[in-house]
């Protein structure tokens, strides 16, 4: 199964983060924003925003003299013990920050071996989960969540999933001729959230963007009640700008 990785906006941002990280921890004595600009080539309003992020996520302290040195999140994520713990603490942060400045119930999914994985989703009374009332792995042409990892994919990789997993008509809304329905992820541009309006489930809309560490397929998604569709739009850019914390989490 070939991918149709198109770097994203998050993509980028988690990429200099790492660049900067890189450079800290050879710097085991400290390294200043001025010498971190000098090894990274970042701009300084760049590398200010970075630092920021770095600073609130754990990656990096600040210390007496203003130099940053490694941080205890990037401890933990770099160790072999507690590793898978330290990485689960670290997304639920995440994905719990992102429903708060987000507004709606947020879901980290995978694609792996050939199925759709919803590993981690944060809600609350105020922000509730969408039902799901058909499961995920086999409404990929339904969801927002299934059309972004699908998405990544080339042909033969969703024609295999397609394969295996019939398309059926789970709302009025639901696309189920499978020519317009890969015709439509073709044209869905990597860096614009993908909509699902009530395709899988009546009273719910969705949205969903990519996030690529490496060779895996992943997305964030997020479900609204449909009184609330003015809003998806807004909440998708705003989900979207804040994916880079989640991506580097997943690229460490």
């Amino acid at each position: 199964m070939a991918l149709k990785h198109e770097p994203t906006a998050p993509y980028h941002s988690a990429q200099d983060a790492l660049r900067v990280l890189e450079t800290v921890a050879r710097h085991t004595t400290g390294v200043t924003d001025v010498e971190l600009a000098r090894h990274t080539g970042l701009g300084t309003e760049r590398l200010t925003t970075l630092l920021r992020m770095l600073r609130r996520e754990g990656y990096v302290e600040q210390v007496t003299d203003g130099a940053y040195v490694t941080g205890d999140t990037l401890k933990k994520l770099g160790s072999t013990h507690g590793r898978d713990e330290a990485l689960r603490a670290q997304l639920r942060r995440n994905l719990d920050r992102l429903r708060e400045s987000v507004g709606a119930a947020i879901y980290l999914s995978r694609y792996v071996d050939g199925e759709i994985h919803v590993s981690q989703c944060a809600d609350s009374p105020h922000t509730p989960a969408v039902n799901e009332w058909v499961d995920f792995r086999s409404a990929a042409h339904a969801s927002a969540i299934g059309k972004s990892l699908l998405g990544q994919l080339d042909l033969n990789g969703r024609r295999d999933h397609l394969s295996r997993h019939r398309m059926a008509r789970l709302t009025s809304r639901t696309i189920t001729n499978e020519r317009l329905f890969l015709t439509r992820l073709d044209a869905q541009a990597p860096t614009v959230p993908v909509l699902d309006l009530q395709e899988y489930a009546v009273g719910t809309v969705c949205a969903a963007v990519p996030i690529t560490a490496g060779s895996a397929v992943g997305c964030l998604a997020l479900s609204l009640p449909v009184q609330h569709a003015h809003r998806l739009r807004e909440a998708a850019d705003t989900l979207n700008r804040g994916a880079a914390p989640v991506l580097l989490s997943l690229a460490i």
